[in-house]
This record gives structure tokens, C-alpha cells and sequence, in this order.
């Protein structure tokens, strides 16, 4: 018996795309997977020759199904069962291009947290501590609570 269609969950979990069946049913639930242009559900059958269209995190590809297994292989037998357009594969050059020029994240933040001068002299201008011994807001001043009226026993 020779397989002409697969479901498309499938078809992605034995082609590598996703590493468990429940992440490609997922994201073809989030509506990232596209077959012939079409939004699919995870039961839709795909054909040798159908273009299905995904995204994985930034990353948009579109394939062309050149085989159907139902079993997830190795995976130089799992680059046999597509071929990436053309197009999807300069849209790769120009994103891994653009990623690898790209500012780094972390130097964008102007503010962090604040070095042990920094908080002193924040400290410093908002006041101080001032009397108080604790961060308490009440005008605790060293007595431990105890009124100053009521007589010491």
C-alpha cells in the first residue's frame, strides 16, 4: 500500500519541523500554518506537490511537499520529503543578515540597577535616612516601640 496523503500534523512532526506532533497541532491551532494558502486543521491531508507555509518563531518558511512518511526518520531522510522555495530561502538570507548586523538587546537598556554609589548619592538627595535607624515610616527612634509617656517598669 503506497501513501499519497498524510495529515499535515503529521506530515511536520516526521519532516522535522516540530519536535512533538502536540506542538505542530498547536501551532497550526495558532493559525501558522498555511497549506496552499489556506489555514488548515490539524486533520487536513497534504499531497506530494502542495505548498504549506509556516512560521517558526520569526522565521517564515514556505515548502513545497516532495514525499509523504509517516514515520519521523533521521534528518537527511527528513529534507527529502520537502524543498524550500526560492523565495523563502532569500527571505532566510535577509533575516539571518539583518539579526546578525542588529544592535545588541542588552545595550539598549540605559537604566539598570543602580551601583552602591549611585544609591548612595540617590539616598543622599532624597534626604537620607535622617533620625530614623529602620525603614519603618513610623517615628520610631531607637526606643523599641515603648511610648515616650508610659513610666519604665
Amino acid at each position: 500500500m503506497t501513501m499519497d496523503r498524510l495529515r499535515i500534523d503529521k506530515w511536520l512532526w516526521a519532516a522535522r519541523f516540530f519536535k512533538t506532533r502536540s506542538l505542530a497541532v498547536e501551532e497550526i491551532g495558532k493559525h501558522r500554518v498555511q497549506v496552499n494558502g489556506d489555514v488548515v486543521k490539524p486533520a487536513r491531508e497534504v499531497k506530494v506537490g502542495d505548498l504549506v507555509s509556516l512560521r517558526q518563531g520569526q522565521v517564515a518558511r514556505t515548502v513545497a511537499v516532495r514525499g509523504i512518511s509517516a514515520q519521523r526518520g533521521p534528518a537527511p531522510v527528513a529534507q527529502l520529503l520537502y524543498e524550500e522555495t526560492p523565495e523563502s530561502i532569500a527571505a532566510q538570507a535577509v533575516a539571518r543578515d539583518r539579526r546578525h548586523f542588529a544592535r545588541e538587546p542588552a545595550l539598549s537598556i540605559e537604566q539598570g540597577r543602580p551601583t552602591k554609589r549611585e544609591r548612595r548619592s540617590l539616598d543622599q538627595a532624597a534626604g537620607g535616612w535622617g533620625k530614623r535607624w529602620s525603614a519603618s515610616l513610623e517615628g520610631n527612634t531607637g526606643s523599641e516601640g515603648k511610648d515616650e509617656d508610659e513610666p519604665a517598669r
